[in-house]
């Protein structure tokens, strides 16, 4: 039986991995998407070449954009990505009711428009997202109504939806899961984690600085689960 094709976001992280990984158990044929688009942390892209080579799928695409030109986040512009010593710190408290310095401006909107257009040329009804709205940074385009509202809208903005030749459906399957969950998930599916990249600030070789949030929110996983991070860090 043919396998239905699906569009997987790849960014190379602990999430983004798992997903791909609960895509492959659900019997999809997996196409990955990968972005270029100013991101200081460009070193994700290396491990999202090598998370896509380990689960041998039909097609890895990185597509070039470059967000540099609008700039307004830690991560596209010469604004220092924050750093904390714990997930508990004031700083953290201080902001926890705003959007961090780290979100980009309408990056998933981007993202899923690409993974549309791809899905559309692959003939897929199924694209798979990492997006989390429990341990994570409070971003706008993690929320599953933001989710719900963009697979409304594209099903009325391509010709496959116009025609009823496709329904697209755009999965969530980690958006109330905590990073303690999704490590287990990962682990239980044979992920290697060594292989991923999640930090916002990683240093020339690669290791992450573990104070970032999103370094801080992968620990608390790993840690949670009573198993070590397999990738290099700063000063370990």
């Amino acid at each position: 039986m043919t396998r239905r094709p699906a569009i997987v976001l790849l960014s190379g992280g602990l999430d983004s991995t798992t997903v791909l990984a609960i895509a492959k158990d659900q019997g999809f044929a997996t196409y990955a998407l990968s972005f270029r688009y100013g991101q200081r942390h460009s070193v994700e892209l290396e491990a999202a070449k090598r998370v896509a080579a380990a689960h041998g799928i039909e097609r890895h695409v990185v597509a070039d954009i470059d967000l540099r030109v609008f700039g307004g986040s830690a991560l596209t512009a010469d604004i220092d990505v924050p750093k904390h010593e714990s997930l508990h710190g004031p700083g953290l408290q201080a902001s926890a009711s705003s959007v961090p310095v780290t979100y980009v401006p309408a990056r998933n909107t981007i993202f899923l428009s690409f993974a549309l257009a791809y899905a559309e040329t692959v003939g897929s009804s199924d694209v798979f997202t990492g997006v989390n709205a429990v341990d994570y940074s409070g971003y706008p385009d993690c929320r599953p109504e933001y989710m719900e509202a963009y697979e409304r809208m594209a099903n009325l903005a391509t010709r496959a939806g116009v025609e009823g030749t496709q329904k697209l459906k755009i999965h969530s399957p980690l958006i109330a899961m905590s990073k303690a969950d999704i490590v287990r998930e990962g682990l239980r599916l044979g992920v290697d984690y060594s292989l991923t990249s999640s930090c916002y600030d990683p240093d020339e070789q690669g290791r992450a600085c573990g104070h970032c949030e999103t370094c801080l929110l992968r620990l608390k996983g790993f840690a949670e689960v009573g198993v070590s991070d397999p990738v290099l860090y700063q000063g370990a």
